[in-house]
């Protein structure tokens, strides 16, 4: 009996032994990846190359191989505690499809993201028009796109749903064109107003001389002559341009004694 309890005794302080070796090695493994992997994410921030990459795809990329990193290093820690690496995959396979299916908006979202990294239908920095907002871009992260108004506001959308929309960039050409419609009263002379506008372009600073603005009649409206300026500026000068041409060209109009009509209808009444 007591030679049975002995090698009891023996054969469990061999297992506490080698478990507790085990685990000694795991958390050793732990920490030592642990630090590693903030070492190599802080090496990686540091280099040329991370330097010279788009402040978005850095960021990302950052951000992959960290995470991808970490998912290594606790692999390694489950599996020197022995954990069969088959029934690892096995959890992790089960746990992806589960996560998989909880997470689709956020998958879908990646998937956008990465989609935006690719083909880089704008960076940040860049104003934007997309999914019924607009803005300047101030972050691409892994799942969101940020967006900041031009009255200060700040708007988070999904990259699932910036992806799949039609995005407009009003900050890749250096240069835009401003389009300006007038109406005046039948009657105002087509050539006066032409010069009018022409002259409104000339002397307005921003606006660039190469294209040459150019003013034109456009169509005969229900109670108006209808004509349109189209000047180009920078890109940058496009609202002061645009707000300053149409109080410039009012007072002109005001000066000239040129009728900015209101709607009219005219009834004739027969007598049957």
């Amino acid at each position: 009996m007591l030679d049975f309890l002995s090698s009891v005794l023996v054969s469990l302080g061999e297992l506490a032994m080698s478990v507790g070796m085990k685990l000694v090695y795991a958390v050793i493994l732990l920490i030592v990846g642990l630090k590693l992997t903030k070492f190599i994410c802080k090496k990686f921030q540091t280099c040329r190359l991370y330097q010279h990459l788009e402040a978005s795809v850095a960021k990302f990329l950052s951000s992959a191989i960290r995470i991808s990193l970490y998912v290594i290093v606790f692999i390694s820690f489950a599996m020197v505690l022995g954990v069969p690496a088959t029934s690892f995959i096995t959890i992790l396979g089960s746990a992806g499809l589960a996560v998989g299916l909880a997470l689709q908006g956020s998958l879908s979202n990646l998937a956008g993201s990465i989609m935006i990294l690719l083909f880089k239908p704008f960076k940040v920095g860049d104003f934007i028009e997309t999914a019924g907002f607009s803005g300047v871009v101030e972050e691409i992260n892994i799942f969101y796109t940020i967006l900041n108004t031009p009255d200060n506001k700040r708007i988070t959308l999904p990259n699932g749903s910036v992806s799949s929309n039609v995005i407009v960039d009003y900050s890749t050409n250096d240069n835009r064109r401003v389009d300006l419609t007038f109406s005046v009263a039948y009657g105002t002379d087509i050539q006066k107003m032409k010069e009018l506008l022409l002259k409104a372009a000339d002397d307005h600073t921003l606006v660039l001389k190469d294209p040459a603005p150019a003013a034109m009649f456009q169509s005969h409206g229900d109670s108006a002559l209808n004509f349109v300026l189209r000047v180009w500026c920078r890109s940058g000068d496009y609202w002061t341009v645009n707000f300053e041409l149409l109080e410039q060209i009012h007072a002109a109009m005001l000066a000239e004694s040129i009728e900015i009509p209101f709607p009219q209808m005219d009834v004739h009444v027969k007598n049957t």
